[in-house]
């Protein structure tokens, strides 16, 4: 009999898979011995000692599903009020880092692959199981390494990963978001070059921190311009509906005063303001050697985050009408925003398996994420990717907040709904 998703993600969550420095082999290797005793073979790719990502697959046919997650964590730092890597299941609870990101998700996945085989489900098609390494760290290792070096161990029609976010109540009813892009990455440091002099006698200077914080003050009051991609269009105008809201018409100059009206929760409205526009903020700034020295040179990091349509042009073009020509640009980490269509008739298969496992009143919503997966990877080599985040009624939202922080967990109903949904969209696609 195969293993309850529960018991796959203790054991998942004992194995201290902390990025850096990552130890992922010692996942794949435990599911290794799972699929192998399932008559599986597997594939483990190594491309450094203990950065292994794993790859089986089941069924056979011309359909090919992927079903991805990544098998490293964050690391866990202080204050914890349970040891985190104890995987200990307690009164419905199963306890740990990964329990939330993503373990739980490759838990599902894997239990829910082991319960076709074991039914012995007829599959026209293959179901692959990735369990990826180092993409808490970028996935240049995993997913990465994967799509450049070894494409065809992962080609599929789609892939399900995560990505979404968690599903909220409105009006007693179960809304759950289906993520069809994230925004992209155009990160660039700001340099200012001044003249040094003694600090005691400032004005025969020329002060490159203080150049440096006028430009950080305006990029801190910028506000970008609005647009509406027609998937995050149709989440407000739902979102709207759901809340009583009535919207005759939804332009640009409308988005930020519905925003206000939502009464949901400041951190998921504020979610939705960022699928709307281009984000900058200042995040580090360095400059000044000793208190008596003016200062010559200053740099700050910008963590700008680009919509489908924006590119490293459009960065610099907008950057550029609020900052003064002296101040240099450098774009130091760009990677282009991805995208699948809500349009395709697996989006609605997707629609269709959540309602199968979440019952028939819930609704799914397209989103798109601010943050980064590795579902980049593969919507960059031309697989359309969608992310999910299901949960079961009655989970707690308090957990949220512990994906990246202290004391994550998640609740053995919601492992086991998204273990439905994964059979269930296994089932519907490749039979």
């Amino acid at each position: 009999m195969s293993l309850a998703p529960e018991k796959i993600l203790s054991d998942l969550i004992r194995i201290n898979s902390s990025n850096p420095p990552g130890n992922e082999t010692a996942v794949a290797l435990y599911l290794k011995e799972h699929f192998q005793n399932a008559g599986v073979a597997v594939e483990i790719v190594e491309p450094e000692e203990g950065r292994g990502s794993f790859i089986a697959r089941i069924g056979a046919g011309p359909k090919r599903l992927l079903y991805l997650s990544h098998s490293d964590v964050v690391p866990v730092g202080e204050g914890w009020d349970f040891e985190p890597f104890s995987g200990e299941i307690k009164e419905g609870i199963i306890y740990g880092r990964g329990a939330l990101d993503c373990k739980d998700l490759m838990a599902a996945q894997v239990s829910a692959a082991l319960q076709l085989i074991e039914e012995k489900t007829p599959l026209q098609g293959e179901l692959i199981i990735a369990a990826t390494a180092d993409e808490e760290m970028g996935g240049r290792l995993g997913a990465g390494y994967l799509i450049e070096k070894h494409p065809e161990l992962i080609e599929a029609d789609y892939a399900i990963n995560e990505g979404a976010d968690h599903p909220i109540i409105i009006d007693g009813r179960m809304l759950y978001f289906l993520q069809v892009g994230e925004k992209g990455t155009a990160w660039c440091t700001l340099k200012a070059h001044g003249t040094s002099g003694h600090g005691s006698i400032p004005t025969l200077a020329d002060n490159a921190v203080v150049k440096m914080s006028r430009a950080v003050s305006r990029l801190h009051n910028y506000r970008a311009e609005v647009v509406l991609i027609p998937e995050v269009e149709k989440l407000l105008r739902n979102l709207a509906e759901l809340c009583g809201i009535k919207v005759e018409s939804l332009g640009p100059d409308q988005v930020d005063t519905l925003l206000e009206e939502l009464p949901l929760e400041k951190s998921f409205v504020e979610s939705l303001r960022s699928m709307t526009r281009m984000t900058v903020s200042p995040n580090a700034i360095r400059g000044g050697s000793k208190t008596n020295i003016v200062p010559d040179y200053c740099e700050a990091d910008i963590d700008i985050r680009i919509l489908p349509g924006q590119d490293c042009d459009y960065v610099e073009s907008e950057l550029r009408l609020i900052i003064s020509k002296d101040i240099e640009i450098e774009f130091n980490e760009y990677r282009a925003p991805t995208f699948s269509s809500s349009q395709e008739p697996f989006y609605k298969l997707m629609e269709e398996a959540t309602l199968e496992a979440a019952g028939k009143s819930a609704l799914c919503l397209p989103g798109i994420s601010a943050g980064s997966t590795d579902s980049k990877f593969i919507r960059s080599s031309g697989i359309p990717a969608y992310g999910i985040g299901h949960m079961a009624e009655g989970f707690d939202p308090r957990v949220r907040t512990t994906v990246h922080g202290r004391n994550e967990r998640t609740d053995i109903a919601s492992l086991q709904l998204k273990t439905k949904f994964l059979k269930e969209l296994a089932r519907r696609y490749l039979s």
